[in-house]
């Protein structure tokens, strides 16, 4: 790729980020000491959730999340098989097996229509996947989950700032999961966190990180002395550094400023590229206010997906495919997964192209992006 390549996404990061990490270098906690606690309580603030967990990625905070809701072996969880792996492997981690259903064609959301037909008896979590930063059809979600006894937990990795019918992402299921991936609203450089108003949820969540070790005296089955603590479940060294949490609280400040950039260039992107007939502009519900993680032009025809996507990358724009299914991995495979069962996600796949979509992407970046696609688009067809 030439040298001056866009990236689909990359952090912004200030010299007011520089001074919070340096603060801590030059204090005396690098970990487990007082900013993984406000970088919690900030995070809890922004959202509307009551907890706020912090962990060390994504993917932990998804197997936290998992295990804190109960989930074990033998157990299963319906999800979309359009989303980053993670979503699927935290719950073959705990010993469950994942149902995947197929996807809203505008979203690219986990379908409410067809999730029913999914359940039975081994079914514990309904796992939505906000794709692109556009929030599920959690209202419907939610009734299914009622009606039949599952927890609703979301996979909001791509969705921190975003909101649905007027309501904050991390507060729309039992549970939410956000990343600080590089990539992601803001970051903590890798790092992740569990959103939740339930107390007991987010207490199981901390233990998990922390090996299931247990300090609380009041929450102790023995009592040996101020000294005793218990590993009261099998849980793991997920811990988040004091050096990401006070990277991540300063970035927090920027969440809004951030998100309405975004929001800015999809816009632009809208206006720009709607007469072109051989693309599909990404969907978007009228009661959602999507974070824009990214920005998924679809081509209406499949063959020419490879080719737009080969000549954008000639032309210095880093772009990306979201999401190869989870069930076509080897891995999955081996597991007894077919091509052809998810007609609608496959497609959507097939036809997908991630442009980039970041707040400190200039106008003048953003000029030459749509320049791109432009020449390209009309070139090919």
């Amino acid at each position: 790729m030439p040298e001056a390549t866009i990236p689909y996404g990359r952090q912004w990061l200030d010299d007011d980020d520089v001074a919070a990490v340096v603060e801590v270098l030059r204090g005396d906690f690098l970990t487990t000491g007082p900013a993984v606690p406000a970088f919690e309580a900030a995070l809890a603030a922004a959202t509307g959730a009551a907890f706020a967990v912090a962990v060390n990625s994504g993917t932990s905070a998804l197997h936290a999340m998992y295990f804190a809701a109960g989930l074990g072996p033998g157990d299963a969880i319906i999800t979309s098989p359009l989303t980053f792996a993670a979503t699927a492997n935290a719950a073959r981690y705990l010993g469950a097996d994942v149902r995947f259903v197929d996807v809203e064609p505008d979203t690219g959301n986990l379908d409410p229509a067809l999730v029913e037909a999914a359940i039975d008896e081994r079914c514990k979590l309904l796992v939505p996947v906000d794709f692109a930063g556009h929030p599920a059809e959690y209202d419907e979600l939610r009734a299914l989950a009622k009606r039949h006894g599952l927890g609703l937990v979301a996979d909001g990795a791509h969705s921190l700032g975003a909101s649905y019918r007027g309501r904050s992402v991390g507060t729309l299921a039992d549970a939410s999961e956000v990343s600080f991936h590089p990539v992601k609203p803001v970051t903590t450089a890798e790092g992740g966190a569990v959103l939740t108003n339930d107390a007991g949820l987010a207490r199981r969540a901390a233990q998990f990180r922390t090996h299931g070790i247990v300090k609380d005296r009041s929450l102790l089955e023995l009592d040996e002395g101020p000294w005793w603590h218990e590993q009261q479940h099998l849980g793991y060294n997920y811990r988040l550094t004091d050096v990401q949490a006070a990277l991540g609280t300063s970035q927090l400040a920027k969440l809004e400023r951030f998100i309405a950039r975004r929001r800015v260039i999809a816009r632009a992107y809208d206006e720009a590229l709607a007469d072109l007939a051989s693309i599909e502009l990404p969907g978007r519900r009228a009661h959602a206010e999507p974070g824009w993680h990214l920005y998924v032009i679809r081509t209406r025809d499949p063959e020419l997906r490879r080719p737009l996507f080969e000549s954008l990358q000639e032309r210095g724009l880093g772009v990306q495919v979201h999401y190869l299914p989870v069930p076509y991995h080897p891995y999955y495979r081996s597991l007894g997964y077919r091509r052809g069962e998810w007609p609608v996600a496959e497609d959507f796949y097939r036809r997908a192209i991630s442009l980039p979509i970041y707040p400190r992407l200039s106008d003048e970046a953003l000029g030459r992006c749509i320049d791109a696609v432009r020449s390209a688009v009309l070139e090919l067809t």
